[in-house]
């Protein structure tokens, strides 16, 4: 080999398109974008179908004997089948026994606690007039202190049967529902609170009150339209 040969100078490889990398990165972009929709979508029946079964769960968890449900939209002309009706409102759902009769109805209700927003599901009797349970649907309350409102027996027990009647003129409850202080209760509308969560089981209370004085006035009448599941 000659030594002009050995001397010569070995090029670098020629840098890459600016193009090129622009048209790789972007494929892979749409791949992974596609990816991405291909999930959600295969994945969003399958929430839609455990977010209704937890909420069937829910509504007979809080409407006791009820073993099926009817949706309703509550309209200004009353209570509407969600299958039928024209215009949005707030959704109600409705428990009858195996039997078909009325058991009663579940609302949900919403207020700030201490962490964050809670959301709950509560069932009334219209029998008794009165609020028969109820249960957490969502909340960030802090885990072993404001989380009790999920369990503590001697809060959830006092919402059980928790007087909800309406005054004379029906245009809101007779007794206003408050949380007070753990046996302190003196009022058919008081709920017993829980030590070191007081701020969260007073939100219950003040969106127990806030739903049941607005949506009860607005089912007052209307009670014979849902008596029995035909």
């Amino acid at each position: 080999m000659s030594e002009a040969s050995q001397s010569q100078t070995v090029q670098p490889p020629a840098p890459t398109s600016s193009l090129r990398l622009i048209a790789t990165l972007g494929a892979i972009a749409l791949f992974a974008g596609l990816l991405v929709v291909s999930v959600v979508e295969w994945t969003r029946p399958i929430i839609a179908d455990n977010h209704e079964r937890a909420l069937q769960q829910a509504v007979f968890d809080v409407i006791p004997g009820a073993a099926e449900r009817r949706d309703f939209v509550l309209t200004e002309d009353g209570p509407v089948p969600k299958e039928e009706a024209q215009e949005r409102g707030p959704i109600i759902h409705v428990g009858y026994t195996a039997d078909g009769d009325l058991a009663g109805v579940a609302m949900e209700a919403s207020g700030r606690g201490y962490a964050d927003v809670i959301r709950i599901l509560y069932g009334y009797d219209p029998s008794c007039e009165c609020i028969v349970g109820m249960s957490v649907l969502e909340s960030q309350e802090t885990p072993g202190l404001g989380d009790r409102i999920e369990t503590d027996p001697d809060f959830l027990g006092s919402i059980e049967g928790l007087d909800a009647s309406l005054n004379e003129d029906g245009t809101g409850l007779k007794h206003g529902i408050r949380t007070v202080g753990p046996g302190e209760r003196e009022d058919p509308g008081d709920i017993d609170g829980i030590t070191g969560a007081t701020v969260s089981a007073e939100a219950i209370g003040d969106m127990l009150h806030r739903s049941a004085n607005e949506r009860l006035p607005q089912l007052q009448g209307h009670w014979s339209e849902l008596e029995r599941n035909e």
